[in-house]
């Protein structure tokens, strides 16, 4: 049990403004490893007008300074990525591989990645005589969620720093530790007092205050659709950029010409990586009614080959984040059940020979209906629905009937046939034939999965604001 009671405000660590607590939940052994402090509205306060001096200074640093500085806090991350593993699989359960070279690794990514964009990035064009240049949009105020957070910190904070922006950082306070040290590696890399300010807390104590703030600039957040209808009202009264990374209910479409077994055992490991809880993973799974036998038997063998358990070990899936979570998932699980799904494999309870900890099978559900209760809600555990389809029409229109459209999913035979396919898909990121991830492309949804893009180039964008200077020629 260690304690991480201060936050850090204009480059010190510093005492709340009213002590108060919170355990930190080891998931797989449901008992507390750290305890944090969570903050209030003057706790806020008091790091956005740290930020709000910084920027006076921060914002006009030239290019190679700001390189140098990423250089430096890229160096530091490196240097304890592996304690960032730890922490990862301590706080939110992810498997030591995943946490260690998915997880973790993705904050050097994105660190990598904002050097590379900052290096040829255009802040300035002309246009005749009227100078257009991209400036720092001000103080940010980044809100980020635990089932990838040094991944999410990274997408925000390597950007953000990039363009001359100072931040205020609240990370999940169920998933906190890899949060601190994020702000321990920035004073070790030697951020200026007052860029990088971050403090623990709620979404009605911090998430509120920080969101309304008048001093904050922009308010980028990460999590459900419904805690991001409460961040941008709070944000509307001051008229500040909200930009949203929001919920997800991802369509897989196998067309007929696919190789079926390879295209059901890829999109059920993908959709149980991370036990399940990611919000572009391919949870509906649409397939020729036609091969749904053989779907079947292909998603059985691929689950069941998975395994579950202590996350610190040789696993596949460790357990999901919470209490809250996990009942949650029960009770969806249970709903597919009783509203006549076929369950393939898994179900309700913690699979066998795991007797605590928050862990659930790996569940596949067949012959779901399209109008399914686990065909619209966003389950965020490791549970597909596969949905069945008569024709390609067909097969689009209940890819885009939903209010999500973060991500979709398209396998075929034929490339061409997939790339049209694609362009009906209403949704931010298309993945043809189970393509790796790519640092460069945008990421970011339609409809009510959010607005506005993260990841590479396109990043930049929301953090700038954008100024015509006329006769400047």
């Amino acid at each position: 049990m260690t304690d991480h009671l201060k936050f850090y405000i204009d480059g010190a660590w510093v005492d709340p403004a009213t002590p108060r607590t919170l355990d930190v939940i080891n998931p797989a052994t449901e008992q507390a490893v750290a305890r944090i402090s969570l903050g209030a509205a003057e706790d806020v306060d008091r790091a956005v007008k740290a930020a709000q001096r910084a920027f006076a200074s921060f914002s006009r640093t030239s290019r190679q300074e700001r390189i140098e500085l990423l250089e430096a806090i890229l160096a530091e991350y490196v240097r304890r990525q592996d304690e960032m593993a730890q922490a990862i699989t301590t706080e939110m359960g992810a498997p030591a591989a995943l946490a260690r070279n998915a997880q973790a690794f993705m904050g050097v990514a994105h660190l990598n990645t904002a050097i590379s964009v900052l290096k040829d990035y255009e802040f300035e064009e002309a246009r005749g005589s009227t100078l257009i240049s991209r400036e720092p949009i001000g103080v940010c105020a980044f809100i980020t969620p635990w089932n990838w957070p040094s991944n999410q910190i990274g997408c925000k904070v390597a950007p953000a720093l990039a363009v001359g922006c100072t931040m205020v950082l609240k990370p999940s306070e169920v998933a906190p530790l890899s949060g601190i040290l994020w702000a321990e590696i920035m004073e070790a890399a030697g951020v200026p007092a007052g860029v990088f300010n971050l403090i623990n807390g709620d979404g009605p104590g911090v998430g509120a205050a920080l969101s309304s703030h008048p001093g904050v600039d922009m308010v980028s957040f990460t999590g459900s659709t419904r805690a991001g209808v409460e961040v941008a009202r709070n944000a509307a009264p001051t008229i500040k950029r909200v930009h949203q990374e929001l919920g997800g209910k991802s369509a897989n479409i196998v067309l007929d010409d696919a190789d079926i077994p390879a295209a059901v055992a890829a999109g059920v490991a993908r959709i149980m990586n991370n036990s399940g809880q990611s919000c572009n993973a391919p949870t509906r799974m649409l397939v020729p009614r036609a091969r749904m036998d053989e779907v079947k038997a292909a998603a059985k063998a691929a689950a069941e080959a998975l395994t579950v358990g202590d996350p610190t070990g040789d696993v596949t899936l460790g357990p999901v984040v919470s209490d809250v979570q996990w009942n949650k998932i029960q009770t969806l699980i249970a709903k597919g059940i009783e509203e006549g799904a076929t369950l393939v494999t898994g179900g309700v309870g913690r699979p066998d020979g795991l007797s605590a900890g928050y862990f659930v099978k790996p569940t596949v559900f067949a012959d779901v209906a399209p109008d399914a209760t686990i065909a619209r809600e966003e389950i965020f555990g490791p549970v597909l629905s596969i949905i069945p389809y008569d024709t390609e029409e067909e097969a689009i229109e209940i890819a885009n009937d939903t209010v999500y459209g973060l991500a979709a999913y398209v396998q075929s035979g034929d490339i061409a046939r997939a790339r049209g396919v694609s362009r009906q898909l209403r949704a931010g990121q298309v993945i043809l034939n189970n393509a790796g991830p790519d640092l460069m492309a945008p990421f970011g949804g339609f409809k009510q999965s959010g607005n506005g893009r993260e990841w590479g180039d396109h990043a930049f964008a929301e953090f700038l604001e954008v100024k015509a200077t006329l006769g400047h020629a």
